[in-house]
């Protein structure tokens, strides 16, 4: 890495080292922090993660086309974990860094060559307008306030960057009602009875469900919470409903198809499961204006 992440502190902000991040205090240490410190500090558990997770093709193609190349840009992944997105698209940043509250996905997320710091994403440490491009991906619904932790992530980018979200449940596709409501809550026992993805034991299933706060009936983001949030800020923003199947084309207006289990839920609602509203995430693509406005 050319530059460090000392250039970019706050003034008053005073990290420690550990040997694998820098670690920031947390004044205000909720359940739901707690529960992501847990669970993706857990080996295991994060190596799944890493392994699994945000790693497909369509992804990569996805992102590429949302971002162009971060090849000696100033890059923050916030809520980064394990470092999935550089495991999957790669390049040369200029500077990588990686902000997370678990010191075992923080120690991985660094030695693929994220620059890694421990930090609350409600206050981080950082200058205002520095980077190039600001990531969150499937972090905002691991967060208590989704609008406090989006204004500071667009603190952060420069006139003429770029804030990419993605991977979040659309909360009009997850807002399940009636049977389809019954049925989602059902599939955790069957889940578990089977060892489906991460609801291998009790133990995981528990700090699973406990760290994804708004990945549930009557949660998750909205186009309101982004253009809310971000446009007041300077940013142009563009949201992209998308079913995780789609690659680029998603940024065309292609949302895919879910799963079947997806679309009988949304049918169940009482929702067409074609629609934009019934698209399991709303990917956002959010160019900050290239000169800064006074508030």
């Amino acid at each position: 890495m050319e530059i460090v992440i000392d250039n970019f502190i706050k003034p008053g902000y005073i990290g420690r080292q550990k040997s694998n991040y820098l670690e920031f205090p947390i004044k205000q240490v909720t359940e739901g922090l707690k529960a992501n410190a847990y669970y993706f500090d857990h080996n295991e558990w994060a190596e799944e993660y890493l392994t699994y997770c945000h790693r497909s093709d369509t992804f990569r193609s996805r992102w590429n086309a949302a971002m162009g190349s971060w090849n000696d840009k100033v890059v923050v992944d916030i809520g980064c974990g394990p470092g999935n997105i550089y495991a999957t698209l790669q390049g040369k940043p200029k500077l990588l860094i990686g902000i997370d509250v678990a010191p075992r996905s923080l120690q991985l997320a660094s030695k693929m060559g994220y620059s890694t710091v421990l930090a609350d994403a409600n206050d981080l440490p950082f200058q205002s307008g520095f980077a190039d491009i600001v990531t969150l991906n499937a972090t905002l619904h691991h967060t208590v306030d989704m609008a406090t932790v989006l204004k500071e992530a667009g603190r952060l980018v420069k006139p003429g960057g770029v804030l990419i979200t993605d991977h979040d449940p659309q909360h009009s596709s997850w807002n399940y009602k009636g049977i389809a409501k019954i049925l989602w809550n059902a599939r955790l026992l069957y889940y578990r009875y089977i060892g489906h993805g991460f609801h291998k034991t009790s133990e995981q299933q528990k700090w699973g469900l406990a760290c994804e706060i708004h990945h549930k009936p009557g949660h998750g983001v909205t186009k309101e919470l982004f253009n809310s949030t971000l446009k007041p800020l300077g940013f142009d923003v563009q949201i992209f409903p998308h079913n995780h199947t789609v690659g680029a084309d998603a940024l065309n207006g292609i949302k895919g198809k879910a799963d079947l289990k997806y679309r009988l839920g949304n049918l169940l609602s009482g929702r067409n499961p074609s629609s934009s509203k019934s698209a399991l995430t709303l990917m956002c693509v959010a160019k900050k204006k290239g000169l800064l406005t006074e508030a």
